[in-house]
């Protein structure tokens, strides 16, 4: 059975990339160390199906979240147009990162980032509805390029890079950088060959610059000796 459990948060608008290519990163990584990584779609009421903010493609939810369930719980960002009148009825971006922040999911977010053996992850704009909910005040994140100064000015210590890990913190700024964070979680937590294998599998060559946490700084990772089977 699966030691650990990678729980991918999901709410109205959410980004479906955000979502698929971490997962399937993950389940990759799963498969070449021996299955030790269950992969779940989770939200905080378990209901069955979300929509996404893409085409009005929907997934379907397996669980509610758990917030202390060891490995990680994972906060994509949204999809849909930057600008527009949230009045007129127009679901901008910053409208449904607003309307996450604001959710009850945000309550077991903050239960995840309290409990030692998980690592909250937040892709593209999920760091600045994270941020917007109070729960980064301190901390060393990032998220899509176009948030960077909104995160900044929650109190957050906003970098400007691919992946930030501050500990039991990691985020990825834009949409694709799911994909490099799941890669880094995989390299971080299980070994650099357990990156690898996904990466020539996948024919992917991370890019951007990633940040980590000065030493001397508590990191509380969800797994240790796990590796790659030769």
């Amino acid at each position: 059975m699966p030691t650990l459990r990678a729980q991918f948060v999901l709410f109205d608008g959410f980004d479906l990339l955000d979502v698929i290519a971490p997962l399937e990163v993950l389940s990759a990584g799963s498969a070449a160390l021996g299955g030790v990584l269950e992969c779940v779609l989770v939200s905080e009421s378990g209901r069955d199906s979300i929509p996404s903010g893409t085409a009005g493609l929907s997934l379907p939810v397996s669980a509610a979240l758990e917030p202390e369930v060891p490995g990680y719980v994972i906060v994509p960002g949204a999809s849909g147009p930057v600008d527009g009148d949230p009045d007129a009825g127009e679901l901008t971006v910053p409208t449904l990162l607003g309307r996450l922040a604001g959710s009850p999911v945000m309550a077991l977010v903050a239960g995840a980032l309290a409990a030692p053996p998980v690592t909250v992850v937040a892709v593209c704009g999920g760091g600045l509805a994270l941020a917007m909910a109070g729960l980064l005040e301190g901390r060393t994140a990032t998220t899509h390029h176009l948030g960077i100064d909104r995160l900044g000015s929650t109190g957050v210590n906003a970098v400007r890079a691919r992946v930030v890990d501050d500990g039991d913190l990691v985020t990825g700024g834009g949409v694709l950088s799911g994909v490099d964070v799941a890669l880094y979680l995989l390299e971080r937590d299980f070994g650099c060959a357990a990156a690898r294998a996904v990466e020539d599998l996948f024919e992917f060559e991370r890019r951007g610059t990633t940040w980590k946490s000065p030493a001397g700084r508590l990191f509380r990772t969800p797994v240790s000796g796990q590796r790659v089977r030769a």
